[in-house]
């Protein structure tokens, strides 16, 4: 038994939490059970893995932090230039530092220590070394955390409330 998905009263992914603390939602009647795991908690309870509550909350927008587990989590573990999963990866600027590059989600990407090297100095374009993908800041902590919980394979009923995972 692990995380449980909670969703907005809309159906729009709020938060991720344990499962005890849905499962007490659920038997206060707080929240509807909507995606359940094969086990069953007592003869007639199965255990949530998503939940809906049955009044709408509002919450406020909260912005992931730009780190470098998060740079790595964002790219997926991979160099945006040749493509290398492993243990060898560092942060590359896509504008260099020594040129003014900030540190910003749109200027920093994952690459291996031999691309990140080979690249130097230079933008990508002039080291002639295209990105695998575009850097985007992500959506939001919430879409962080539950597209690699279904990435994993852990979470793969979460797949259809929460869009574009």
């Amino acid at each position: 038994m692990g995380h449980v998905l909670v969703l907005n009263a809309s159906y729009e992914p709020l938060n991720i939490t344990s499962w005890r603390r849905a499962v007490v939602m659920v038997l206060k009647g707080k929240a509807e059970g909507l995606e359940h795991e094969q086990r069953t908690l007592r003869q007639d309870f199965l255990s949530p893995t998503v939940i809906r509550l049955r009044q709408f909350v509002r919450v406020p927008f909260k912005e992931l932090p730009l780190t470098r587990r998060n740079v790595f989590q964002r790219d997926h573990h991979t160099c945006q230039y040749c493509g290398y999963k492993g243990e060898q990866l560092s942060i590359d600027h896509v504008i260099p530092r020594s040129r003014g590059g900030q540190d910003t989600w749109e200027n920093v990407i994952t690459a291996c220590i031999r691309c990140n090297v080979r690249k130097g100095s230079r933008t990508p374009k002039e080291a002639d070394m295209p990105m695998g993908s575009v850097p985007r800041r992500p959506v939001s902590t919430l879409y962080f955390e539950a597209t690699r919980q279904i990435r994993n394979g852990r979470r793969e009923e979460w797949r259809k409330y929460v869009i574009g995972a």
